[in-house]
């Protein structure tokens, strides 16, 4: 059986709850009591990071999925809010209708206007009805197409942030050719003239990932994933047993570092200790930071070079054989 969240986070959040327990009878201690409190405390922080780094140094495939789906890993609202001043959101494809699970809009970044575009997923149930648990259906790429459109019109450069365990696999997406939306996505990418900088930061699961994330620079946080198919349903296809999640996540090689390894990725960026979901503000951060070198160096090429350097950097992925890189 799987290991859940739940389950393998289970000790940590035993020592943080200690931890808070300590604290609060510090707050309300006399002076002689709080200062041995206090030494407790210290003594359970050591403890605590101590854990925390034996925890994730020990990481395998499968746990990595786990932390790239941690409820309290920020989203792309988040990192859109954070980083990003007069944020106005566009909605609505022109053809069908709106589609919740992809954000996005014009916005500044360091006083430059740019197009920023991302999946969102929802914090409680009502928000994850809403966002379709961040699975985008073909309006949710026909709005993505639209903006892209709009951003090499007027010269902006496209940020986009990627977290989507797959598009939305339904039957009325499959009517409504959600295929064709994430092939046309693809190629509309490939046509802009302007930089493209993708950010995977949680799940970047099959085509619903790379139909926005066709960029000069991908970029993916330390412990996200990013693959064809969530590892889950590669069991249920392979084993017809889905609680081989772990060995699928393993065959799949669907972590930052095998992304860099294999040319998927052009660059890691490091979060928190650990992990994103536990100093959210920390994560943010250090992606802002990621975001504005990345966006400086592509800066310095024209809208030709920065089509050939795109279609470049994809036509070589997949190249295996002998005197292969």
């Amino acid at each position: 059986m799987a290991k859940t969240w739940k389950e393998w986070e289970k000790p940590l959040l035993e020592l943080d709850e200690a931890l808070g327990k300590l604290r609060e009878l510090a707050r309300v201690a006399t002076p002689d009591r709080r200062a041995e409190l206090e030494r407790r405390i210290a003594e359970s922080e050591q403890r605590r990071n101590r854990y925390i780094d034996v925890m994730y140094s020990r990481l395998g495939p499968w746990e990595k999925v786990l932390v790239a789906r941690a409820e309290k890993r920020p989203y792309s609202l988040d990192y859109i809010n954070a980083l990003f001043t007069e944020f106005i959101e566009l909605d609505g494809d022109r053809r069908y209708g709106a589609d919740h699970a992809i954000v996005g809009g014009v916005a500044f970044f360091d006083e430059r206007p740019v197009m920023v575009v991302g999946h969102q997923k929802g914090r409680n149930i009502q928000e994850r009805q809403y966002r379709n648990f961040g699975m985008a259906k073909p309006e949710g790429y026909r709005k993505a197409m639209r903006l892209f459109d709009m951003a090499n019109r007027f010269r902006m450069p496209v940020v986009t942030f990627v977290d989507t365990p797959a598009a939305d696999p339904g039957v009325e997406s499959e009517s409504r050719g959600i295929s064709e939306a994430i092939a046309a996505a693809m190629q509309r990418m490939f046509e802009l003239k302007v930089p493209v900088v993708s950010v995977v930061h949680g799940e970047g699961g099959s085509g619903g990932a790379i139909g926005i994330a066709v960029a000069n620079r991908v970029l993916m946080l330390e412990h996200a994933i990013y693959s064809v198919i969530p590892p889950e349903g590669c069991a249920a296809i392979l084993w017809r047993d889905p609680d081989r999640g772990p060995q699928a996540a393993a065959a799949l090689r669907l972590t930052a570092q095998s992304a860099l390894e294999y040319g998927l990725i052009d660059d890691i960026i490091l979060e928190p200790h650990g992990g994103a979901h536990r100093d959210p503000p920390g994560a943010i951060r250090a992606v802002g930071e990621a975001l504005a070198r990345h966006l400086a160096e592509l800066g310095a090429f024209d809208g030709e070079a920065l089509q050939a350097d795109r279609y470049a950097k994809f036509r070589a992925m997949g190249r295996f054989g002998e005197g292969a890189a």
